[in-house]
């Protein structure tokens, strides 16, 4: 049960990736390409109808983490407090920056509401890739202070960065130079993700620009995914055993491959829609990549005293996973169900919803 646990959290943590991701690219190409009234409207109106539910995704997650894997919920929720609540204040200016814009016309109160926007969906692309390579690099569980522990095997805390900036430190910050590196990994996909969005939702005469856009910036996640591979091992000694071992597993680093090189075609494509599906593809296969390269661990310890945190040491008692099983199919078909309604509501281009219009 531990493992169906496991594989539902990260298809809705993918999910997640995929919807509010757009979300937070809409909102980094409405800060740096929108400079017409016209632009920024087309933005907000290619993602007003949908950014609110798609957190729903985050939510979702989060209920999952603390109903299957309590352990690492506990865990997470205390260690990355700071962050977290950052992103939340950051979700926070996103949505408020949405939906007060609109409430009154004046050139400054609309400009003060549009870098709120702009500036937290580039704040939270850049903290959702530190938050993974934290995940991937692994933190001090039990706060191990010259080979003892001076907390329980499971707790710990990381301030927002410590003072020589490295990953390998034996005091660890959620900021050093390769959780940032991976996030601005994530911004640079999210932007590209993003522009998709809105080339797919809107016939906005941004979107050539944005096709050239998405098409430089594919060769700057290139050499990123490269450089990343590479220093993956720095932090890792055998970063890609679970795929010696398993080969099936490739599927996911060929997924991402797939979508990397045919975003370089993003020019050509003669279906609005089919830059969104590779851009897709490379958030998935990325994402899934990453867990898969860590399986069974879900938080990895960065000393030899305590053990890492596993789907198994982590998950609640068989009789509770076992029990939600059939909760979770009535809530998920609901929440499918209506993500369908809504997307064939919403089909089509968005020009004219005239989002946040008062």
């Amino acid at each position: 049960m531990e493992f169906f646990w496991y594989v539902v959290l990260i298809v809705i943590l993918g999910t997640y990736v995929v919807l509010d991701g757009y979300d937070f690219g809409a909102g980094i190409i409405h800060l740096f390409f929108a400079k017409t009234e016209k632009d920024k409207k087309a933005i907000t109106n290619s993602i007003g109808p949908f950014w609110d539910a798609n957190e729903v995704w985050l939510i979702a997650g989060g209920g999952i983490l603390f109903y299957a894997f309590p352990t690492l919920y506990a865990a997470s929720f205390s260690g990355f407090y700071l962050p977290l609540i950052m992103i939340l204040w950051l979700l926070i200016f996103r949505a408020v920056g949405l939906e007060l814009r609109g409430q009154f016309h004046h050139p400054m109160w609309e400009a003060v509401w549009d870098k709120a926007f702009g500036i937290a969906s580039l704040l939270l692309a850049l903290f959702f890739g530190v938050a993974l390579g934290n995940v991937v690099r692994g933190v001090n569980l039990g706060m191990v202070t010259n080979g003892v522990s001076t907390q329980e095997a499971h707790y710990f805390f990381l301030p927002l960065w410590n003072s020589s900036f490295s990953p390998q430190s034996s005091d660890l910050g959620i900021i050093d130079w390769f959780t940032l590196f991976l996030g601005v990994v994530s911004v640079v996909a999210l932007m590209i993700h993003g522009g998709n969005w809105i080339i797919y939702k809107t016939n906005s005469d941004l979107n050539p620009k944005l096709k050239e856009v998405i098409y430089k910036l594919n060769f700057v996640l290139l050499a990123l995914v490269i450089i990343s591979l590479s220093v993956w091992h720095i932090i890792e000694k055998k970063p890609f055993h679970n795929f010696i071992d398993n080969p099936i597993l490739f599927i996911f680093p060929l997924i991402t491959f797939i979508g990397l090189f045919g975003l370089f075609k993003v020019r050509s494509f003669k279906k609005d829609g089919t830059g969104f599906i590779f851009s897709t593809l490379f958030l998935v296969g990325g994402f899934t990549s990453t867990t898969a390269s860590i399986f069974p661990e879900v938080l990895p310890s960065t000393n030899s005293v305590n053990p890492s945190l596993t789907i198994y040491n982590v998950a609640n008692e068989p009789y509770a996973l076992s029990v939600g099983v059939y909760w979770f199919a009535v809530a998920f078909v609901l929440v499918i169900t209506y993500f369908v309604i809504q997307y064939k509501v919403f089909s089509g281009k968005m020009d004219d919803v005239g989002y946040g219009e008062h």
